[in-house]
């Protein structure tokens, strides 16, 4: 019985790189997780902030945007690249974060530039 039992223990060390409990197959499910977190959470959220940037960057006079808070109006100035002035009540203006916004609802269209 004890014999039986030394064998046993002997052989599962003897594996080396690939067997028993330690070397690359112990690793493989530490792999396997990282890659499918890769691409069903940290893969689609990188497109969602790319998708996002695009869309504040691209803002103008006229688009009707919600802000994260949930305040709906129309962008009246682009002051710079971090802040757009915002109409949210007849004359009621304010300065709005662009991070802050959340999407457009309407795009206006481009100002025609005057031909000569």
């Amino acid at each position: 019985m004890l014999i039986s039992m030394a064998f046993a223990q002997g052989a599962e060390g003897a594996g080396g790189l690939f067997g028993g409990g330690g070397g690359i197959v112990s690793l493989l499910p530490l792999v396997l997780i990282f890659v499918v977190f890769y691409f069903l959470l940290i893969r689609p959220q990188q497109k969602k902030v790319k998708v996002h940037r695009a869309m504040v960057s691209n803002l103008r006079r006229g688009d009707n945007i919600v802000t994260g808070g949930g305040i709906i109006g129309k962008v009246t100035k682009v002051l710079d690249d971090n802040r757009v002035e915002v109409e949210i009540a007849d004359g009621v203006r304010v300065q709005v974060a662009r991070g802050t916004i959340q999407d457009v609802v309407t795009r206006s269209e481009p100002v025609p530039e005057d031909k000569k």
